[in-house]
């Protein structure tokens, strides 16, 4: 598929503590195509959100990139720092973060902010920019979007605030969205909303998208591919179709056998047993073996293979008459 948008290889983040350092994203490599949406998935503590951090610069210290690379369009962007980085959010990458509340100045017109990127990223006059903050607005659906541009976060509601993100993330002409968590505090008809909203925009605009989330409903309806990371470590990738309906890896299967089907009829749901480990507490050898039906002394002593597209990062994995989630 030719120079992929991103492209991450074995990525390590540290962060020294007290009690010596642990690694909240493990040796993590993916690729996000042009015009395609790679979902990532896990329990809360999985390291989705600090992966996507550590692409877009923003692990706050003491956290840093260890090892590793992150090429965005061919050009490497991990060794970048100050100015050179600065210079990259917005024009490269584009965020979108769960409450949109935090990336909107409260005191600046949603015109204002939508102008101040454009002119930071693009070389265009003041007028254009204000024509093109309007436009920005009608792709993204705000009604009345000429008289809206003047109007604060505070008087548009969740649905419309988490809109104008995305327009915010796209004004500059990205090449590489990180969407975190984008619908998580919506309610479920505007989450559909958003959800159509970033595909139509990623596939007109053939934009690349990381989009995190816990949800697994968002992942079977918005993504092309999935990557589903536990304890900081890949546990499986590839086609979204195959890894819902086909999981290879216990983990996985386990996520999908908790998630509710209006079809089930079932009065109890699946639950994995035990939690993700602390950080500082992360067993030997394959990470999930502690809550894991399938686990071996070979589990227990030996890191799991390596994920390759299509595959998990197991021992034993389930075998094709296991593979169907009922």
């Amino acid at each position: 598929m030719g120079v992929p948008v991103l492209s991450i290889r074995d990525l390590c983040v540290e962060i020294p503590t007290r009690h010596g350092i642990v690694r909240p994203v493990d040796g993590v490599s993916y690729d996000i195509g042009a015009g395609e949406i790679l979902g990532i998935v896990g329990e809360s503590g999985a390291g989705k959100s600090m992966a996507g951090n550590a692409v877009i610069g923003l692990l706050s210290p003491p956290a840093h990139i260890a090892s590793g690379e992150i090429w965005v369009n061919g050009a490497r962007i991990d060794q970048l720092t100050g100015d050179a980085m600065r210079r990259l959010r917005g024009k490269e990458i584009g965020m979108v973060f769960q409450d949109p509340l935090t990336s909107l100045n409260p005191l600046l017109r949603i015109g204002d902010q939508l102008v101040e990127t454009m002119l930071t990223h693009l070389d265009l006059t003041q007028s254009e920019a204000e024509k093109r903050a309007v436009a920005a607005l009608e792709e993204v659906g705000i009604p009345g979007a000429a008289d809206r541009v003047n109007s604060y976060p505070h008087e548009f509601s969740g649905g419309m605030r988490q809109r104008v993100v995305i327009a915010l993330a796209l004004c500059a002409e990205p090449s590489l969205i990180i969407a975190d968590e984008p619908t998580t505090a919506l309610d479920v008809s505007v989450q559909a909303q958003i959800i159509a909203l970033l595909k139509r925009l990623c596939r007109e605009r053939g934009t690349a998208v990381m989009l995190i989330t816990h949800d697994m409903g968002v992942i079977a309806e918005a993504t092309d591919r999935v990557a589903v990371m536990y304890a900081g470590r890949l546990a499986e990738l590839g086609p979204v179709r195959d890894v819902l309906t086909r999981p290879q890896h216990p983990y996985t299967h386990g996520l999908m056998a908790s998630t509710p089907l209006a079809s089930a009829g079932k009065d109890r749901l699946h639950q994995i047993p035990g939690a993700m480990p602390r950080l500082d507490a992360v067993p030997p050898g394959c990470a999930f073996n502690p809550r894991c039906p399938r686990a071996s002394e070979r589990c227990r002593a030996a890191p799991a293979p390596k994920v390759e597209n299509g595959h998990a990062a197991c021992w034993h994995p389930l075998a094709e008459a296991e593979k169907k989630v009922s």
